[in-house]
């Protein structure tokens, strides 16, 4: 990524309550083009509910959300898809009894007409999918293999995958390393350096493994009582300096009620 890249995704001044629960307190964040952001922080700290803001799962009470430099709302996750965000959460969405090449293809199957009648075009997905794995460097034994037989890696590599054949422009990751031992999170690591490398999608990756995340991040958000309260170039920084702020118990000051 480069430095002087234009920014993408951007939020100002959001905060979002849910009854007497504050989540978000004024937080203001910046999203490259090409650029894989880490955002970290305790359970709690609002990462989630940041999240299902910039991909219009929940509206902010207050502040603005802009989208490739014009102010923008999204009403709806569909509304944010339509838009070019995409998101991939921890449960994947996934169908484990379906075929690899039906979950690439899930909710937009190719068809093919025989006899009149509208048929699956199996042997048109089942290709696709292949060769589009196969760009991404994501070794599966058979596209015919069904999402139940694949590891935790594959699974999460094969929802990235979906969710990018789109084509968006921002991909949002919820947890993507999560429970996942150390050579499937290898896996999905390799495909966002794969991602990154392409310079044509910006990421936002949510994990609690402070070295993984600096390995792919260009920058690191740490969200703490519903604030951002770092944000650096990872270049600029350590996992050591992180480790050391979150053990210090760094707090933010809240606002009087």
């Amino acid at each position: 990524m480069k430095e002087d890249s234009p920014v993408i995704l951007q939020a100002e001044h959001v905060s979002k309550r849910f009854g007497a629960v504050t989540a978000l307190v004024d937080v203001s964040m910046q999203l490259h083009r090409g650029e894989v952001l880490g955002l970290v922080g305790d359970n709690g700290a609002g990462k989630s509910t940041l999240i299902k803001i910039l991909c219009g799962f929940h509206q902010p009470d207050s502040g603005t959300l802009s989208y490739q430099g014009e102010p923008i709302h999204f009403s709806s996750p569909l509304d944010a898809r339509a838009h070019g965000i995409q998101t991939v959460y921890q449960d994947l969405a996934l169908v484990n009894d379906l075929s690899v090449f039906h979950n690439m293809f899930l909710g937009r199957e190719a068809k093919k007409r025989v006899l009149g009648v509208p048929l699956l075009d199996n042997n048109k997905m089942r290709r696709q999918t292949r060769t589009y794995l196969d760009s991404l460097g994501i070794r599966i034994p058979s596209v015919d293999s069904t999402v139940a037989m694949l590891s935790g890696g594959q699974r999460q590599s094969i929802a990235v995958a979906r969710s990018i054949y789109s084509s968006p422009t921002v991909l949002i990751m919820d947890e993507p390393l999560a429970a996942l031992g150390v050579r499937e999170s290898k896996l999905v690591l390799n495909l966002v350096q794969e991602l990154k490398s392409r310079g044509d999608v910006s990421i936002i990756i949510i994990a609690h493994n402070y070295a993984q995340i600096f390995e792919i991040s260009d920058r690191i958000n740490f969200l703490s009582g519903g604030r951002i309260v770092y944000d650096k170039r990872t270049k600029d920084t350590t996992v050591n300096e992180l480790i050391d702020l979150v053990t210090s118990g760094y707090k933010v000051e809240q606002p009087a009620s």
